[in-house]
């Protein structure tokens, strides 16, 4: 049975020689790396355990893919430049047919958008995946430019105005129909929702294209309502969701009708679509953009002022607030309630709240032991 270091010379380790920045790859004890003059590095990790994030009889390949793709998600919700990613794996045992299949996935996707892996870890244990991806940003240096955030060519949570429009890019709630579907026995990967949730598309063009056209954004990886509350809290706003704009894949009403579709797209996640917030006379600009990526973007809402209240996120369904039925995902049950109710940003003030941390359609993913 081979070790571990011929595993990772086997399967991962390649030549990066023309790597942009890899001043020494992997074979020593660190990587050393140097940014492009100008830039400023953005860092992010994910952890994707088998039986929580992704189903562990999944294909290799897929797995692969979606691993990195989630970790390269949060690069494009920056609009970060991705160039380095490190990797730590831990396998049950050696499966070198699955070893092959899981390097090809995560080579893919890799080789698509430059990303260069410079090193990582393998060991025993519990299957699961830890990524690091390091991209870059412009440095911001001039004061203005900080306090700005239309002019701050960098995508955060925490510039998002009074009275700007809040869009989401492509078609989310796909994958949570997937993960249904997946549960139900469909192993057809050809199917766009299974193919929506095993293979997600990180939106790191449409993130570069927009880094200067947004205000504020983040991937949609928990549901927009959830996900829409960070950008609340951040910025200390509160937003207003159009029930009626939301947009709806036709394949997605096919499979869980129009409501469900609704809950989806509201409460899912693992999408890893876009959400941003945009000043009106960007939008057009924005959608040009985006066409060119064969991407739409859709204004779903509008931030607005908090006024007396705490931050928080209102549907609403031609001007009337709706009671939202669903509840994104959190790890821990505890930390779900505080999101919703007890912290400082609500997710609707009428969101029902259960103390198991399940709600709406969060629960079949919770008692099958798969979430995003």
């Amino acid at each position: 049975m081979p070790g571990e270091f011929e595993l990772i010379a086997r399967y991962f380790q390649r030549d990066l020689s023309g790597a942009p920045g890899v001043l020494l790859g992997p074979g020593d004890d660190c990587a050393l790396l140097a940014a492009s003059d100008g830039m400023q590095m953005a860092v992010s990790v994910d952890t994707s355990v088998a039986g929580v994030h992704f189903p562990p009889d999944a294909p290799a390949a897929s797995i692969g893919h979606r691993a990195l793709a989630v970790n390269l998600s949060d690069l494009a919700a920056m609009g970060a430049t991705p160039r380095w990613a490190l990797l730590a794996l831990t396998l049950p045992d050696v499966d070198e047919d699955w070893l092959h299949g899981f390097a090809a996935g995560f080579h893919a996707l890799a080789d698509r958008y430059g990303i260069a892996l410079v090193g990582g870890d393998v060991t025993r244990g519990p299957l699961s995946i830890t990524i690091t991806v390091h991209g870059e940003l412009p440095c911001v240096l001039e004061p203005a430019q900080q306090a700005d955030s239309v002019t701050r060519p960098i995508l955060r949570r925490d510039g998002a105005r009074e009275g700007d429009l809040i869009a989401v890019t492509g078609l989310p709630g796909l994958a949570h129909a997937g993960l249904k579907a997946w549960q139900e026995g469909v192993r057809d990967v050809l199917n766009p929702c299974l193919a929506a949730y095993l293979r997600p598309e990180p939106r790191v063009d449409a993130g570069l294209a927009l880094r200067e056209l947004a205000s504020a954004g983040l991937d949609v990886s928990d549901g927009v309502m959830g996900d829409l509350a960070h950008i609340c809290r951040a910025s200390q706003l509160s937003a207003s969701l159009e029930l009626g704009e939301l947009p709806l894949a036709p394949e997605l009403v096919t499979a869980l009708g129009e409501q469900g579709a609704r809950e989806a797209v509201l409460n899912g996640g693992d999408d890893y679509e876009l959400l941003l917030t945009l000043p009106q006379e960007n939008l057009e600009t924005a959608r040009l953009a985006l066409r060119s990526l064969n991407l739409s973007l859709n204004v779903i809402g509008r931030m607005q002022a908090a006024g007396s209240d705490a931050p928080r996120v209102m549907l609403m369904d031609k001007g009337v607030e709706q009671a939202a039925t669903g509840q994104s995902w959190q790890h821990f049950s505890a930390s779900q309630a505080s999101v919703t109710q007890g912290s400082d940003t609500q997710v609707s003030a009428t969101q029902a709240s259960r103390a198991d941390g399940s709600g709406g359609d969060a629960s079949p993913r919770n008692a099958n032991g798969v979430a995003p």
